[in-house]
């Protein structure tokens, strides 16, 4: 079994290889996609969506950002803190952005919201290099989405909720070829599974 960082770095070379027209298409593909996923998340409502915004050679995101504040959805996009945490900030297509001090992503302007605003959200969309098909995801290798997903796990729910834990639905953005088989990617102990994988061809569901 190849290691999480080989893996990493095979996929990284591939997606800085991929040309602009097809980096396009899967903009297009995503924004597609993971509307119609969202849309189906939220249940006929105004959703709450933590997502990213993919920079470089990332899946782009931007499309369905804007696709899913069009729809009527509300997004929440991550800010990186010193302590390898995240807080989260509401974005609009008219929001600014700003090279983070931490890790080599634009984060959003505006008021920072703690883990707790996850409690009114719908689903969390995040960034991955790749995922298997057991579910197992691998990430960008700083740790911050590893803790955030551990911090969600352990949160209670709002006032007043039947559950005794906050269980989000969760969708990693992967291209069509970084969907690997069962088993592919090595599991740590604070590793979360994630429920599909998004890609420019649709919605793949895992675990």
């Amino acid at each position: 079994m190849a290691s999480k960082e080989e893996i990493r770095s095979s996929h990284r070379a591939k997606r800085s290889a991929l040309p602009p027209a097809a980096q396009d298409a899967a903009a297009a593909g995503i924004a597609r996609h993971g509307l119609e996923w969202a849309s189906g998340q939220a249940r006929g409502r105004q959703g709450i969506f933590a997502v990213y915004l993919g920079v470089g050679a990332e899946p782009p995101t931007l499309p369905l950002l804007t696709a899913m504040t069009v729809a009527g959805h509300r997004v929440l996009l991550p800010v990186c803190e010193p302590d390898i945490s995240l807080s989260w900030v509401y974005w609009t297509p008219q929001s600014g952005f700003v090279r983070s001090r931490y890790a080599p992503i634009q984060e959003p302007v505006g008021e920072r919201h703690s883990t707790a605003v996850m409690r009114d959200a719908t689903a969390v969309i995040l960034p991955a290099t790749a995922v298997d098909f057991s579910g197992n995801r691998i990430g960008q290798g700083g740790g911050y989405y590893d803790k955030f997903l551990a911090a969600l796990a352990a949160m209670s729910p709002a006032s007043g909720a039947a559950s005794d834990a906050v269980a989000l639905p969760t969708a990693a953005v992967v291209y069509d070829t970084e969907v690997l088989p069962a088993g592919s990617i090595p599991a740590e102990s604070f590793d979360r599974k994630v429920d599909v994988a998004l890609t420019p061809g649709g919605i793949i569901r895992l675990g």
